[in-house]
């Protein structure tokens, strides 16, 4: 199989990774980069030994993929102008600065048959990879996702800037329809809400509470799942789960399991253990950007699609509207 040819459009922070990353995948061929600012594009091709493109056009001549990550409110434009040439593409997070705009976005890819992937990084995080061999049924879900503040990114709320990585997660997880959502915020530096809390309720009974802030002065990224017979604790940072189970007796030790008490009550003796499930050291970036290129190459479903970033985006959106809902006029 020839490798894919592939572009960047927007090389800031994430879109310089964007480039880094491909040029260190063996199925991929980078071809080039485009940006705004010329002399970034220029720079950014130069360390990666490609082509910096004058135009975007120019650009979608000549590749089979892209990744897009300018700045949100033109994710649409750019994507469309993609899409219009029959260019696969992945798109960072949010999918675009509107629910409308991800709704016209994500059909017309599908009506063009290209591949839409969206930048929910977390989804390939090694902590998050290594529950895959568990049955993940959440009940009760409790995140946190805490940053110190960074001018970059606070130009939207921190729901659409860090509460809707774990938006995605737990949509992806529970798998079932939002119900009702309750939520709490306020601005304390910039013009838009810095710290949110939002409550939401699922269909199968399930309930979130997730918080984000980024006014904290440390630094956190975590999330904790109750379930039927389970607890399990993930550190995004340290790229660590860890899981309590209760088993029968008789089921045979796992590896890694250690036994941390007996219950007797009920018909059968069931035993707490504790699993540190393996981790391997995965670039959560690289991999996503694999995973994308694998689509394209397959044929198959992207691993975060179009109707999950706008998923994501609607259920943010909802949130930040109860935030709004909430404020106090001060006589």
């Amino acid at each position: 199989m020839n490798p894919l040819k592939v572009g960047v459009i927007g090389v800031g922070h994430l879109g310089s990774l964007h480039a880094k990353m491909y040029s260190q995948i063996s199925s991929v061929n980078l071809v080039g980069v485009y940006d705004v600012d010329t002399q970034k594009a220029q720079q950014i091709a130069a360390e990666f030994k490609v082509r910096a493109f004058s135009t975007i056009d120019e650009l979608l001549s000549q590749v089979e993929a892209v990744s897009v990550a300018t700045v949100t409110q033109s994710h649409y434009d750019v994507a469309m102008q993609v899409i219009k040439r029959g260019v696969h593409l992945l798109i960072e997070k949010q999918i675009t600065a509107t629910i409308e705009q991800a709704e016209a976005l994500t059909e017309r890819a599908e009506v063009k048959g290209l591949k839409l992937q969206v930048g929910h990084i977390e989804r390939f995080n090694p902590a998050i990879l290594a529950l895959e061999p568990y049955h993940i049924t959440p009940l009760f879900i409790e995140s946190h996702r805490l940053a110190q503040f960074n001018p970059r990114g606070s130009d939207v709320a921190v729901v659409l800037d860090l509460m809707i990585h774990d938006i995605d997660l737990i949509l992806s997880l529970v798998k079932s329809k939002v119900t009702r959502i309750d939520a709490n915020g306020i601005a304390v530096i910039s013009g838009t809400p810095d710290i949110a809390n939002a409550r939401l309720q699922f269909e199968n009974g399930c309930v979130a509470n997730v918080t984000a802030s980024r006014i904290s002065q440390n630094k956190m990224r975590k999330m904790r799942l109750f379930q039927r017979d389970a607890y399990i604790s993930i550190d995004f940072a340290q790229g660590l789960a860890e899981v309590f189970r209760l088993v029968d007796e008789e089921t045979p030790n796992m590896k890694s399991t250690l036994m941390l008490g007996k219950i007797d009550q009920g018909e059968h003796k069931r035993i707490i253990v504790y699993e540190q499930p393996e981790v391997l050291e995965v670039n959560a970036l690289k991999y996503e950007l694999e995973r994308f290129a694998e689509s394209v190459q397959n044929n198959v479903e992207t691993p975060v699609t179009g109707r999950d970033g706008l998923h994501a985006l609607q259920v943010a959106q909802e949130i930040l509207q109860k935030i709004e809902s909430q404020k106090i006029t001060v006589a």
